[in-house]
């Protein structure tokens, strides 16, 4: 099998960031792009409907690279992206930009999986966890980076974060030219002969936690640009700065999280980001100051980072050749499925440390309940 070149990983980490941008990067001009078209549905929407799509359809897709195979998967869901991505900027009427926004959601999953399936071809061990905790980083890299633009042209003009998605063909440009094509037969001969089966639960229990980790982390995403504006007085770039500095604090954290899971074990730095989850939550219901903000963000960062990475690499390894694709179908549901839920918190109450304080709770419930599940029936 060839080896994938340092630029070719960078072609990955870059491609990887798409999944991030496919909802923050309006995040920051929500309140302009709805005031705008006039959207009558919630706002939250725009942000979270591309995870609908993925939720609906990440299982045709998980097992469609068996079919394509990873390079062509890959290659067919960059081009729609940046299409779709940008032809949001041009569409007024609510019910074409709701089904515009759930399209691209579909070739989200596509790219998604695509990528940490070239990760899990081309490496193994201490190796693929490197990789994937540096997937986790260069995805809220992006969000640094795309939040901060996404906010600075939002100021110039509602339209302009839409344009950001052509960024994808930038990244088929780089895939063309740097990424090698899996050896397939050789994938399918070794799954073959593969009998280490892993337990249908443990793949379950990561989908569940996943679920509910980027359900956690993204209820920020889906109040924070309503509710700084509202209550600190922050300007689109400010909205933009604060959330940004969260996927800073991520990026630092992903990177330090294999070092974590050798001192204390998988399951123990899944739950210990849950509960930096209801840190982060508990401060943000009390937030009076910038300070408080600033310690919200660490803690909120520090939860992603500790969670979505290790379990993407979890899922992996609980994995065979032959049904990598569907358990990858099946992680891409949990964790888009988890941003779509997110737009659901807002409901609970008008108030704002209402939903906070229910959010801080729920993590705290739903980390223990995580960490039982986990030491009870499977071993870390």
């Amino acid at each position: 099998m060839n080896k994938i070149s340092n630029f070719g990983i960078f072609t990955l980490l870059l491609v990887s960031s798409l999944t991030i941008m496919v909802g923050t990067v309006i995040a920051p001009s929500l309140t302009g792009i709805v005031k705008n078209i006039n959207f009558g549905f919630s706002p939250s929407w725009l942000i979270t409907l591309p995870s609908l799509g993925v939720v609906v359809f990440a299982p045709f897709v998980g097992r469609l690279i068996n079919k394509l195979g990873i390079f062509n998967l890959l290659i067919i869901s960059l081009v729609p992206y940046a299409v779709l991505g940008v032809l949001g900027a041009f569409i007024t009427n609510d019910y074409l930009l709701i089904l515009n926004r759930f399209l691209l959601g579909v070739v989200t999953v596509g790219v998604q999986v695509s990528v940490t399936a070239y990760i899990a071809a081309f490496f193994s061990g201490e190796a693929r966890m490197k990789m994937i905790a540096w997937q986790g980083m260069s995805i809220e890299l992006g969000g640094v980076i795309f939040l901060g633009i996404g906010g600075v042209l939002g100021e110039m003009n509602w339209q302009y974060p839409f344009y950001v998605y052509s960024v994808a063909l930038l990244c088929l440009a780089l895939v063309l030219r740097t990424l090698p094509k899996p050896a397939t037969k050789i994938q399918e001969k070794e799954a073959v002969l593969s009998t280490n089966k892993k337990s249908k639960l443990k793949v379950r229990l990561i989908f569940v936690a996943s679920l509910f980790a980027m359900m956690l982390f993204f209820v920020s995403f889906v109040t924070l640009p309503l509710y700084l504006p509202e209550s600190f007085g922050f300007s689109e770039s400010k909205t933009g700065y604060l959330m940004a500095f969260i996927s800073v604090v991520a990026v630092i954290s992903a990177s330090q999280m294999p070092k974590i899971v050798k001192k204390i074990g998988d399951s123990k730095t899944v739950a210990l980001g849950f509960l930096l989850f209801t840190l982060s939550y508990a401060v943000l219901a009390i937030a009076g100051t910038i300070s408080f903000l600033i310690l919200m963000a660490i803690f909120m960062g520090i939860g992603f980072g500790f969670t979505i990475p290790l379990l993407n690499h979890m899922m992996i390894e609980a994995s065979t050749l032959q049904n990598q694709g569907k358990n990858l179908g099946l992680y891409s549901m949990g964790v888009f499925g988890g941003q779509f839920l997110s737009t659901f918190i807002e409901y609970i109450s008008d108030n704002y440390m209402v939903v906070y304080s229910v959010s801080a709770a729920l993590a705290i419930v739903i980390g223990g309940f995580v960490l039982y599940l986990f030491q009870s029936f499977i071993k870390s």
